[in-house]
């Protein structure tokens, strides 16, 4: 028994009387949560509380048993996806489809060793002979338990099932038909993922996409070129008889297996290599590269060429400039040469003007009142006229044009200039001296 230590005081409380209640407040409440819920539930379905506890229960049960389904048993065909292995010959159990006897044709090569094992169980147990047996099937199916059987036994082995998916065509992806409108990397991405399958390198690059760099183009068209398959077809290999006795029969099938495997290689091998050329062909990214290649092509030509070019454009506009100027210079002589041509022209003519002014202006001037001499002052005057050098002759000519009335003295004066220069005795020109 435990006892209380012993106050160290007075105990009392304090009590205020004039305290009082605070005012009533009304506000609006809104039911919520889970029990709200199940007693809205109830309510209008018109449960008890047993009835919908106990439809409460079930949910859970059955949610327990979605939450533990196996998410392999998803992946495993829910009908057998070929009939035929059905009545198929036993005795010929290679040429069936072992995955889709397993249940496993959406998997096939990718199916794990644990999915084979989850896949066989259930296939057992739903076609095991006495299963059969008791639910009034015929015995006709036991040979296709008999296969379950060849088949859980090839896919467990690993040298087995190598074997067999080297022959599993059914798991090949065909490549899309040419001359038909397809997106190339959603068409032949899943057909090099199915031919990655014989890689014996595990870093197998991927198709990519439009984006991929010209780099990774290369290196997955490169690793294709290159492409080192483990397939050898063994598992359709004529079987060798166990017999010892005949040796020379079973070497003699032992080669013609090896012989039609190797055939069998060599002709995959030229399928892949055209298939992967086909894939380069139809490459929108290899396309793009090319166009690529000829534009910088061009371009390092174009700059190449540049140099010599600027000299030929050097070289031909020099050339047109000589051209242009030697014409110039043609062009400015002709020219030069009508002008002076016509000048020559116009000053013969003028000359031949002046010369008929001066000759007339005796005549225009009655023969200055001696018209009786008029013969000898035209010769005389003719003597003059022809005597007279270009200069002399346009002065004449012009102070007879701006004086006619003095005619007779500018021509005595032309006279006397002549006969005291010597090119005219006074004697021929004697009227005018």
């Amino acid at each position: 028994m435990f006892e209380l230590p012993s106050l160290s005081g007075p105990v009392g409380a304090t009590v205020e009387s004039g305290a009082k209640l605070s005012p009533a407040v009304r506000r609006p409440i809104e039911p919520v949560g889970k029990f709200f819920l199940h007693h809205a539930q109830r309510t209008l379905r018109n449960h008890t509380w047993s009835e919908f506890e106990k439809i409460e229960a079930e949910k859970n049960v059955k949610n327990v048993e979605e939450s533990n389904v196996d998410p392999d048993e998803l992946l495993f065909d829910d009908e057998l996806a070929d009939e035929s292995l059905l009545t198929h010959d036993p005795r010929d159990w290679k040429t069936a489809d072992l995955y889709a006897a397993m249940g496993l044709s959406k998997l096939r090569y990718r199916a794990t060793e644990q999915q084979i094992i989850k896949a066989h169980r259930k296939q057992v147990l739903k076609h095991h002979p006495d299963k059969k047996s008791a639910s009034g099937a015929g015995l006709e199916q036991d040979g296709f338990f008999k296969i379950i059987q060849k088949a859980f036994e090839t896919l467990t082995d690993s040298n087995k099932r190598a074997q067999y998916d080297s022959c599993d065509f059914v798991a090949d992806v065909a490549p899309p038909k040419k001359g038909t409108d397809y997106d190339f990397f959603e068409a032949w991405a899943p057909v090099f993922e199915s031919e990655a399958r014989f890689s014996k390198k595990k870093d197998i690059p991927s198709l990519g996409d439009m984006n991929t760099s010209k780099e990774d183009v290369e290196k997955f068209y490169s690793f294709w070129h290159r492409f080192d398959s483990w397939r050898t077809f063994e598992f359709l290999d004529e079987e060798v008889p166990d017999d010892s006795s005949n040796r020379d029969h079973k070497r003699y099938i032992e080669r013609k297996n090896k012989a039609a495997r190797d055939k069998k290689k060599t002709a995959d091998n030229a399928r892949l290599v055209k298939l992967v050329e086909r894939a380069m062909n139809e490459d929108p990214r290899i396309k793009k590269f090319k166009e690529e290649e000829k534009k910088e092509k061009e371009r390092k030509k174009w700059e190449r060429e540049a140099g010599a070019r600027a000299e030929a454009e050097a070289k031909a506009k020099a050339e047109a400039e000589a051209k242009a100027k030697a014409e110039a210079e043609a062009a400015n002589a002709e020219a030069a040469k009508a002008d002076k041509k016509k000048a020559k022209e116009a000053a013969k003519a003028a000359k031949k003007k002046n010369k008929r002014a001066i000759r007339n202006a005796p005549k225009d001037a009655e023969y200055f009142g001696d018209a009786d001499k008029s013969a000898t002052i035209e010769e005389q005057t003719g003597l003059i006229v022809d005597s007279l050098d270009d200069q002399q002759l346009v002065d004449v000519a012009e102070k007879i044009k701006n004086n006619a009335a003095d005619a007779k003295n500018i021509l005595a004066e032309a006279a006397k200039a002549l006969s005291d220069a010597g090119k005219l005795p006074a004697s021929v020109v004697s009227y005018y001296l």
